[in-house]
């Protein structure tokens, strides 16, 4: 949305009580209506270190100030310039559709308000900007590769040599392992802008928590990382790592879900000290738009790189589903790219109808949950009923609002995939190409099995190969020696 007409926007300590009436200095800013509100932010950052260097003792108060006008600019800012695709969501509500929103208690609301100021001004400075490019560039690894996967694509053609062409957007080849490092550099240096020196957050797979373990490291940030007992038992190199780089684990009883609840309950208790570094798209407003904008590197790269090899858009897009920020990141570029199939995959678990999956957005229903609507897996009377999932990161019982919107409007394919599936197309990945996905990644490269076949010829398929699976191994070798004792069973009791 475009500024309507000339606006001015004035700072002045006195409105808030800040200075006193004689000898304060006022900022005055005119915007022309064909100015961006875009510009707008970049000159009120350009203001601000005017002041800065001016009147040091002005500095506190102007942006003080500035805060409360920053959450009235929240209503001009333009969806396509600032914050691309928001155009499914009403502007500084974080509703899509009916989901999203903030369901949290009035303490809340302030941080929340003032987190949404920070994080619209940040994508506004060109300082903030920059900073966060060479992280990607050189400490995160971007950009990613979109891999050829020759070996891979012969396998679905046909006597012919016809058939789709799959190629692999290599997250799994970024600092720390997996797609999370994006978000979680980024918002750790939101958190290092706004003055915080401590760092709270959760993670369930334990790729969250090592890549904000890492940022926190970077920028000497106290880090404490909520996990789950049961996905520290499934995940103990990650929790190695996370120690190894300064964090403090604290287990909860449970898994995921439970840790996300101590992990918010940690930041209430001290929202003028700590941040809440979230790593899934869901939660109340601004979290889920922070995690997927800074994720959509990931599907800005891949239109890009697309471009560069073979001189269009994919065909078709696919990834794994547990809370959304892997498929969101990959997804949002290209929403509005009604020829682009865009395809979700679910855990399955040990079966649909059997009763032990996380397939939330192929068999929940919609409720609120971590201050957020969205769908849910729960029971009849609300409860909230426990994912199950061999992909320890799908494990989450609600999911990003905004795919909730993208499933409600019918923009998303939704698919799921049981255990067995994935633990095959593991094996596969791993035989035809050298490469080592992530449990919860192989899912989606499972869904190759059953999509591929209905393909035309020539087919441009993308998968997002979210992390790595070595964090797996382990889990995988005991499956197939679990597997084969099984068989040696049956042998035996067919002889008998």
């Amino acid at each position: 949305m475009a500024c309507n007409s000339q606006m001015n926007v004035s700072f002045h300590g006195s409105n808030i009580g800040m200075l006193p009436s004689s000898g304060t200095k006022h900022h005055n800013i005119t915007f022309d209506a064909q100015l961006s509100c875009t510009k707008v932010c970049a000159s009120l950052v350009t203001q601000k270190s005017r002041v800065v260097a001016d009147d040091s003792s002005s500095s506190t108060m102007f942006k003080l100030d500035m805060e409360s006008v920053i959450r009235n600019l929240s209503l001009l800012v333009s969806d396509d310039q600032v914050d691309a695709g928001r155009s499914s969501a009403s502007s500084g509500t974080g509703k899509f559709g009916q989901f999203g929103g903030k369901f949290v208690p009035e303490t809340l609301m302030t941080s929340l308000s003032m987190l949404e100021a920070e994080f619209n001004l940040a994508l506004c400075d060109t300082y903030f900007q920059e900073e966060l490019e060479t992280a990607l560039r050189d400490y995160v690894g971007r950009e990613t590769p979109l891999y050829h996967a020759k070996r891979l694509s012969d396998r679905y053609k046909n006597s012919e040599g016809k058939g789709p062409e799959i190629y692999l957007k290599r997250e799994d080849l970024v600092h720390t392992g997996a797609h999370k490092i994006n978000n979680a550099i980024a918002q750790a240096m939101l958190a290092k802008r706004i003055g915080r020196k401590s760092v709270v957050s959760a993670t369930g797979a334990g790729h969250h928590g090592v890549a904000t373990a890492a940022a926190c490291a970077k920028l000497d940030l106290e880090c404490t990382v909520f996990m789950g007992v049961q996905d520290i038992e499934r995940q103990w190199s990650n929790v190695l790592l996370m120690n190894n780089l300064g964090a403090q684990v604290k287990a909860v009883d449970g898994n995921f879900k439970d840790a996300m609840s101590e992990a918010i309950r940690n930041w209430v208790r001290n929202l003028d000290t700590s941040y809440f570094l979230a790593g899934t798209a869901v939660g109340p407003h601004p979290i889920p738009t922070i995690v997927r904008h800074f994720q959509s590197i990931i599907g800005k790269e891949t239109r890009r790189q697309a471009q560069e090899k073979w001189g269009g858009n994919p065909d078709v897009l696919l990834a794994c589903v547990g809370s959304g920020s892997n498929a969101l990141g990959l997804f949002h570029e290209f929403v509005k790219d009604e020829d682009v199939r865009l395809i979700g995959i679910e855990g399955a678990g040990l079966g649909l109808d059997s009763g032990s999956h996380s397939a939330t957005l192929s068999k929940g229903d919609v409720g609120v949950y971590h201050g957020t609507m969205s769908y849910l897996l729960q029971d009849d009377e609300g409860q909230i009923i426990g994912p199950s999932s061999i992909g320890v990161g799908l494990e989450y019982p609600g999911v990003s609002p905004e795919l909730s919107f993208l499933k409600e409007s019918g923009r998303v394919e939704l698919h799921a995939i049981t255990d067995d599936e994935a633990l095959n197309a593991y094996e596969r990945l791993c035989r035809l190409e050298g490469i080592v996905p992530a449990l919860e990644a192989s899912h989606a490269l499972a869904y190759l099995e059953k999509l591929c076949p209905n393909l035309p010829n020539g087919t441009r398929v993308v998968v997002n190969c979210s992390g790595r699976g070595d964090k797996d191994a382990v889990r995988v070798f005991r499956h197939h020696q679990e597997k084969i004792d099984h068989q040696m069973i049956d042998a035996v009791f067919q002889r008998v």
